[in-house]
Order: structure tokens, then C-alpha cells, then sequence
């Protein structure tokens, strides 16, 4: 099977991201499965390795958020097509600001069904985020309905989308999956590095709705040992106010963006307790990577992320964060049985239900499944 592929990589000294970790895993788990691969994703100019079947298509990236393409970008990709004849393809969005928009159209037009996955946060509450969740989506819903296939991470979001008038037979629910081989419990040797007996880890993109500020104020007033600390890997438009207010506290450490993915292992699997305290999630791939990793985890009821945890962790309500948090984070730290086996009913919950490998498979399933009833070929 030969798929298109677009989707997001990280640029020479740039950061990363959820978008960035899905791409990459995906792209890994396709191949291995023997799929051709031809991979489209933007950097700052354009440039085509044929070599590799990957093209870079030049793009202006606005605060790591938005993406616009070159004007000569829906040329490229139509040139691409013809040139590599790809039977499917499979846009991760958003791709770009533009370009989410016409890819039906280009991809239909070569006679190629695409299949999108959908990673924008949602929030089901009454909100400042949860009513610009939903008015995004309603933005996106007449575009997305021109897609031959739209994946969701999570039954709510299919609603959702079926209400704002996507054909409920083109949702497919198949959520984020990370490798649970690669991501799996082992030594804390990152505890030394740090010269912690107990680790704190928040993981992720450091912006307001993050709320890294409330966790960083909930352990900054907590009583704790000086060999309690507390890691924040991540980079974002809160980084350098936070690191400037919260310097004089020596059992903070911010890492900012680690890119190598042993390094995040290393940190996940000495982590006593992993922390998401979002306002607003799609399905975090960092929560899963905890989970996976064997970690006890506190997250928010936001988007995809309680239905993941389940009963594998504790949820806490993001409209009484500081209150929630605090407490959850007291009890964890008092009862370490009780702590442990929540973070092997994490492990067993990411294997179960959301390892990449499982992932991979439905996809490959689906793009089977729509090939069965593509129309031909055109040209």
C-alpha cells in the first residue's frame, strides 16, 4: 500500500510537540507494517528529498501554532501526487491554516480518498476554552465533512462532530497510541541527576491553558522534603515568566524542550507522580507516555484525557483546580501504596488499550476498508 502522508517533523534545533511525537510514531509504525510512504510536512523553505519520498514544503510558522504555506504549495503537492501515484492519503491537522481547506480537493481530484485525523483540543464545559473548543470545530466542520474519513480520539468528539454536521459514518474513533516497549517502566537514574528521592513531572507545552503556573504554585506551598522536586519539560509562551517567578525555588527544575526520546524515558520512568493540570486536551500523548512509563498520574477531566485515565489514576476538576490539586497531590505523596497501584493500573491501561501497535493496526484496517470503495483512479 503506498500512502501520502502529511503530517509535522521537527526542524534542525526547533522543538517538538504532540503533532510532531504523532507523526513520528505513526510514520515509525506504518513502516514497519511495510507501507511506501511519501511525507509531506513544512519547514522554513521548500526542499525535496527523492531519495527519502519526503518534501518539505515551505511554510511561515506564526509562535509554534499556526502554519502558512507557500503560495506554490498546493502546486507541490499536486506534483507530488502525479509524480508518486499514492493509492490514499492521510492528513494529520491541523497541517496548515490553508491547506487543512483544499486537501479534499486536491487529493479528490487525483482520484486519492485522505483520510484526516483530527487532534484539536475540545472542552465540553460552559468556558472561556471550552466555547472557543467548539467554535473551532464549527469552523472546521463543512471542511472536514469533505474528507473521506475522520479519526477521533474519543466517542465525545465524534458526537460532537456529528452534531455540527460531519456524516457520522466518516468518524472513526481510534485513539492516540504510544510504544509501550519504548515507553515502559525501568531504573530511576534520572532521580540522581537531580538529586531527588521523589519526582514531580509536568510534561508538555508551557502556555495558559496549561496551567503550569497553578501546579508550580500547589508545590511551591507545599511542605515537602528538599529532596522533593519537581521537573517541567517543556517549551512555551509561559517558560521564561514562570522561570523568572519561581527562581528563587530551588526544588523547581525547568528542563525546557528535551528532544531526545531516550532522555524523556529516563525522566518518565523516575517519576513518582506525573502531573497535567490542562484547562482544555484533545488526548495527550505525554499523559499516555506516563501512563505507559508506569507513573502515577493526576490529569484534568479535559478532552479525551479522563476517558484515557479512567480509574487508572486521579481526575480532578479543572473549574477547582488549585483546591483538587492540592489535595491529590497531598494524598499521593502520604500513601505510597496506594500510589503504586495506580501506576500499575496505568501501565496495564496504556498496553491494554492504547499502545501504538493496536494504533497502527486500526489505521492500516481503515485505510484498507476505504480503498475497498475508493472510486478510480482519475487520469
Amino acid at each position: 500500500m503506498k500512502l501520502a502522508y502529511f503530517g509535522h517533523k521537527p526542524q534542525p534545533g526547533g522543538k517538538g510537540g504532540g503533532l510532531v511525537s504523532y507523526s513520528t510514531e505513526i510514520l515509525r509504525g506504518l513502516r514497519a507494517r511495510g507501507l511506501d510512504i511519501v511525507f509531506m510536512y513544512h519547514g522554513p523553505r521548500t526542499r525535496h528529498r527523492r531519495d527519502s519520498k519526503e518534501i518539505q514544503i515551505g511554510a511561515l510558522n506564526i509562535m509554534n501554532r499556526s502554519v502558512i504555506s507557500t503560495p506554490n504549495a498546493r502546486e507541490l503537492i499536486e506534483d507530488t501526487l502525479r509524480a508518486e501515484r499514492p493509492q490514499i492519503a492521510h492528513a494529520s491537522l491541523s497541517f496548515s491554516q490553508l491547506l487543512d481547506f483544499s486537501l479534499p480537493d486536491i487529493c479528490h481530484a487525483a482520484g486519492i480518498p485522505i483520510v484526516a485525523t483530527l487532534h484539536f483540543p475540545y472542552d465540553r464545559r460552559t468556558t472561556f476554552w471550552g466555547s472557543a473548543s467548539r467554535s473551532l470545530y464549527r469552523v472546521y466542520a463543512s471542511p472536514l465533512a469533505k474528507y473521506d474519513g475522520i479519526i477521533v480520539f474519543s466517542s465525545e468528539q465524534s458526537a460532537l462532530l456529528a452534531d455540527y454536521g460531519v456524516p457520522a459514518e466518516n468518524i472513526h474513533v481510534i485513539p492516540n497510541g504510544v510504544d509501550v516497549g519504548k515507553y515502559a517502566p525501568g531504573p530511576a537514574t534520572y532521580k540522581r541527576d537531580v538529586n531527588a528521592d521523589y519526582l514531580i513531572t509536568y510534561m508538555g507545552r508551557v502556555d495558559p491553558e496549561k496551567n503550569v503556573d497553578t501546579l508550580l504554585k500547589v508545590f511551591s506551598d507545599m511542605r515537602v522534603p528538599p529532596t522533593h522536586r519537581l521537573v517541567v519539560v517543556g517549551d512555551g509562551s509561559e517558560l521564561d515568566r514562570l522561570r523568572e517567578r519561581f527562581a528563587a525555588y530551588t526544588q523547581i527544575e525547568f528542563m525546557g524542550w528535551v528532544a531526545s526520546d531516550e532522555q524523556r524515558v529516563r525522566i518518565l520512568q523516575a517519576t513518582d507522580m506525573f502531573v497535567l493540570p490542562s484547562d482544555v486536551e484533545g488526548l495527550s500523548l505525554a499523559m499516555l507516555e506516563a501512563m505507559a512509563c508506569g507513573c502515577t498520574v493526576i490529569a484534568t477531566d479535559a478532552g479525551a484525557d479522563g476517558e484515557a485515565l479512567g480509574d487508572a489514576g486521579i481526575l480532578i476538576d479543572p473549574e477547582s483546580l488549585e483546591p483538587q490539586l492540592r489535595l491529590a497531590m497531598q494524598v499521593l505523596i502520604a500513601y505510597p501504596e496506594f500510589a503504586r497501584s495506580l501506576a500499575g493500573r496505568a501501565r496495564a491501561r496504556a498496553v491494554t488499550y492504547y499502545s501504538l501497535d493496536a494504533n497502527v493496526g486500526r489505521l492500516v484496517e481503515l485505510y484498507g476498508r476505504m480503498l475497498g470503495t475508493a472510486p478510480a483512479r482519475a487520469g
